[in-house]
């Protein structure tokens, strides 16, 4: 049976005007000094991990990786030296990425794009410090969004801007530190977007790895599906501050 064709009513400009109203609120992007490099290598096109699925389009998630969390074990690993080295600078939340998401399945490599340009690659390393990761998102989830990179990444870069975050290093000190008081900590922080809208990912011991936020077809909040939440709200949480 053939895939179906990506709904595709909105244009690019559409998506980024609709995330640029959800944003309009006043953007609180991370406090952490970035110097991006000067150059970046130019990117080879993407191999697919997985067949091209294209899908309809019932929501969108924004991902958000905990760097201090995974730059634990990899301060020394050349392949995450942007990130974890200090080389750019400190890093809190960084956009892992901004991913279509279908009602039972999402599209994903929806077709043949070729890789962004370096320039418009280390405009994005402040938010995402990984070349390869830049390139792969567009190629895997962009391409189902988006006629041309710099759209699919100027959503994402709307959309990460306007989230705010807690306290996160006097969370972390806390002794007991739930998943619950972590949503409902990011839901006071960012007006309209209610606690059922943030899903957590957790490391097997415990640590916290990634937030992801949780939109509807328009860009506004809505309640994480089952596979997305993590643990329940009483599951006790940590977080490492990397310091």
């Amino acid at each position: 049976m053939s895939a179906a064709t990506p709904r595709r009513s909105n244009s690019g400009a559409a998506l980024a005007a609709a995330a640029l109203a959800l944003a309009a609120e006043g953007a609180h992007a991370q406090a952490y000094q970035c110097r991006a490099p000067a150059g970046v290598p130019r990117l080879v096109p993407e191999r697919p991990d997985a067949a091209r699925l294209q899908t309809p389009i019932a929501g969108y998630t924004l991902a958000l990786s905990w760097a201090p969390e995974f730059c634990r074990t990899r301060a020394g690993d050349p392949a995450h030296r942007l990130e974890c080295s200090g080389a750019m600078g400190r890093f809190g939340f960084v956009l892992h990425g901004l991913w279509p998401q279908g009602a039972r399945a999402s599209p994903q490599w929806c077709r043949r794009v070729p890789p962004p340009a370096p320039a418009l690659v280390r405009q994005q390393l402040c938010r995402t410090p990984s070349v390869a990761l830049i390139g792969r998102e567009w190629a895997k989830h962009g391409s189902c969004m988006a006629r041309e990179p710099a759209t699919y990444f100027k959503i994402a870069d709307i959309l990460f801007d306007s989230v705010r975050y807690p306290a996160m290093e006097r969370l972390s000190r806390q002794p007991a530190v739930t998943a619950g008081a972590l949503r409902q900590a990011l839901a006071e922080v960012n007006r309209g977007r209610p606690a059922e809208s943030f899903g957590l990912r957790l490391s097997r011991s415990g640590w916290l790895q990634e937030v992801v936020v949780c939109m509807d077809r328009k860009f506004l909040p809505r309640r994480c599906p089952a596979w997305q939440t993590g643990p329940r709200d009483a599951a006790p949480i940590r977080i490492w501050r990397g310091l």
